[in-house]
């Protein structure tokens, strides 16, 4: 006979990766600008600057949706 509870193995929390993503981008985009905003001439033109920005975050975007199984539902 089974021992009831003691049986269950408790739920592995999987690993992420979107709040790591998120916060190295975000940290990254701290940076450019930390430093453009120290130094006297541009680290990116407003040309480079946007897309970088865009498509960073269309990447977090996908990543957060494509790993938002793995968090939990909190309400």
């Amino acid at each position: 006979m089974s021992d009831g509870p003691r049986d269950r193995r408790p739920a592995r929390r999987r690993f992420d990766p979107a709040g790591p993503v998120t916060g190295l981008f975000f940290l990254a985009l701290a940076g450019i600008f930390l430093a453009d905003g120290l130094s006297d001439d541009s680290v990116l033109p407003a040309a480079t600057l946007l897309p970088v920005v865009l498509i960073g975050l269309a990447l977090v975007g996908t990543v957060r949706i494509l790993t938002r199984g793995r968090r939990r539902n909190l309400r």
